[in-house]
């Protein structure tokens, strides 16, 4: 274990990378398609090694700042490991480039779940199932970052609550994670901590599909893409599982996972006391849901009156738990549609109903989760000063309650998750700009960037009009989407802080 704790944590995820590329190899041989057995079998032996002489090479080494090295090794994870799962992919393909191969991996570990192979039977099962693992491994890694890198710098969504609002990107709080245990002995103590409770959940979940009628296949790679937020199916989604509305309901319950960290990181953040009913987080996800829900009912309601239809039953619970379960899949970013969704927009009366599910996924999870999008502390801290200064207008010498930490979220809080926000749009434009320069139509290029910056790759199946594929789109399109990906999971505020000069210091 002191030699674990000796190497780089890159090293480690090449390690862990490698080893995982056994599990489709496994399934491969048992389907008796030993081709795709050997690629991955081979694949995670070359690796191996390669990861051996890697460690050889680095064991022992000390970083001059623990906060530039961490924030450098998540830059290497999401820009170097899926270069390394797409060889095995890639070999295993049938007529597949590397480059495709190497834009596969990245949404799968960025757990954007956005594919270049919309026919699902196009790929082999077990390369379905490298995907779903790839992705499963993002959202694990960052269950890892967030609590051992982003929590203790006062990033990813972190800064809202901090003591220093805005100051804490750019002052002490670097120094704090430098003189704290040594890097590796914290990403150990949390990864031993986290990574049970993250396969045990995936697992509860494997088992409740199958009870309820899914293939176990399937039923496996829909739970770790619920766990991890990917959205990844090897038959396009929950739409066609075979586990009907029971499944569905049990994914919705999984759901939580990726609205709160309190479901399942309490006490790691000094929040041991807090409840989950009272969590912001939780009760303007619950508003959100509900909300979108009831404008949607809302809209057929109406329209149903003027068209004199007659509704069921049937058809009524159809349209609120498609409603309900879509517009929380898209919020918590995962992506996957309800078997009932169809009747819900055609109920709604919409002719463009996915522009409420753009919506969500702009605003995503929670923090400390899975989910991407701009994460649903900040937005709540942005309502609450909204609030405020709408009640100032009213009475200008008032005074607001809610204690110290509702004060610092209304002013520290807002003011730094509005610098996010304008940072979140100038990567909209951004990645906008670039796209149309490769002769992108606008609204192809409006629904792909969100896509990929709130890592909801679904998006583009349901947001437009008609489906927008991305096997379309030309390889420098791929290439500006994959980095949007990248810069998603990551967040606009991790790059800032990697230029920041106070992390270069000693």
């Amino acid at each position: 274990m002191d030699r674990l704790k000796s190497l780089p944590f890159f090293v480690l995820l090449m390690g862990i990378g490698a080893l995982a590329m056994l599990l489709p190899a496994l399934h491969a041989w048992v389907l008796r398609d030993f081709t795709t057995m050997r690629a991955f079998f081979y694949g995670a032996v070359l690796f191996s090694l390669l990861t051996v002489l890697v460690a050889l090479a680095t064991s022992g080494t000390r970083p001059r700042s623990a906060a530039r090295s961490q924030l450098l090794t998540l830059f290497l994870a999401f820009g170097l490991l899926p270069v390394m799962f797409a060889v095995p992919f890639q070999e295993a393909g049938r007529n597949m480039t590397f480059f495709d191969a190497w834009f596969e991996m990245v949404s799968s570990f960025t757990t954007t779940g956005a594919t270049l192979f919309e026919n699902a039977g196009r790929l082999q099962p077990s390369l379905h199932l490298w995907r779903a693992t790839v992705g499963w491994l993002g959202g694990l890694l960052a269950w890892i970052m967030a609590v051992a890198i982003f929590a203790p710098m006062n990033l990813g969504g972190f800064e809202v609550r901090a003591a220093g609002g805005s100051a804490s990107i750019t002052s002490g709080s670097y120094r704090q994670v430098g003189q704290a245990a040594q890097v590796q002995d914290r990403l150990f103590r949390h990864a031993a901590t986290l990574a049970p409770i993250y396969a045990a959940l995936t697992f509860a979940l494997w088992i409740g599909l199958v009870i309820f009628g899914e293939v176990p296949y399937i039923a496996l790679c829909h739970a770790m893409s619920v766990l991890s937020t990917s959205g990844i199916s090897p038959i396009g989604g929950l739409y066609y599982a075979s586990s009907g509305v029971w499944g569905e309901a049990l994914v919705f319950c999984f759901f939580i996972f990726a609205l709160s960290r309190l479901t399942f990181s309490r006490g790691m953040f000094g929040d041991s006391d807090a409840r989950l009913i009272r969590d912001p987080e939780m009760r303007l996800a619950v508003g959100l849901v509900l909300g979108t829900t009831v404008l949607l009912f809302a809209r057929h309601y109406i329209g149903s009156l003027e068209e004199g239809t007659q509704t069921t039953w049937m058809g009524l619970f159809g349209s609120i738990w498609g409603s309900i379960f879509t517009v929380t899949s898209f919020l918590t970013t995962t992506g996957f549609e309800s078997h009932y969704w169809d009747g819900a927009t055609r109920w709604s009366g919409l002719e463009t109903p996915g522009l409420f599910l753009v919506g969500m996924a702009l605003i995503g999870g929670g923090v400390a989760t899975t989910a991407g999008g701009v994460k649903l502390l900040r937005v709540y801290a942005l309502a609450r000063h909204s609030e405020r200064e709408l009640e100032r207008l009213l009475h200008p010498s008032s005074v607001a309650g809610g204690g110290r930490e509702a004060r610092m979220i209304r002013r520290q809080g807002a003011y730094v998750s509005w610098i996010f926000f304008m940072l979140f749009a100038l990567s909209v434009a951004g990645t906008m700009i670039l796209m149309s320069l490769t002769g992108v139509q606008f609204e192809t290029t409006m629904v792909l960037t969100v896509a990929s910056l709130s890592t909801t790759g679904p998006l583009a199946v349901v947001a437009a009009e008609a489906p927008i594929s991305f096997a379309g789109l030309p390889d420098t399109a791929k290439a500006i989407l994959a980095a949007a990906m990248v810069l998603g999971r990551l967040e606009t505020l991790a790059i800032v802080a990697l230029f920041n000069p106070e992390i270069w210091r000693k």
